[in-house]
């Protein structure tokens, strides 16, 4: 069986959101913030569609355009 993460069943506290907020902003991939946080990517995802925090890269070009 796979090792629970360091926060596995506690509640969020506001930093951790704040923290969640700051890696989205940087674009910081589901899964690096989750091992940073000490919480599954699931629990990541649910977190963020609760609070309204937008996990997407904003960095990317929409419908796969490039700059020729």
């Amino acid at each position: 069986m796979a090792k629970q993460p360091s926060n596995h069943g506690k509640a969020w506290s506001p930093s951790d959101t704040r923290k969640l907020e700051t890696l989205a902003q940087q674009n910081t991939p589901t899964r690096v913030a989750a091992l940073k946080l000490g919480r599954t990517e699931a629990s990541v995802r649910g977190k963020a569609a609760a609070e309204g925090i937008s996990l997407k890269p904003t960095n990317q070009s929409p419908y796969n355009r490039r700059k020729k």
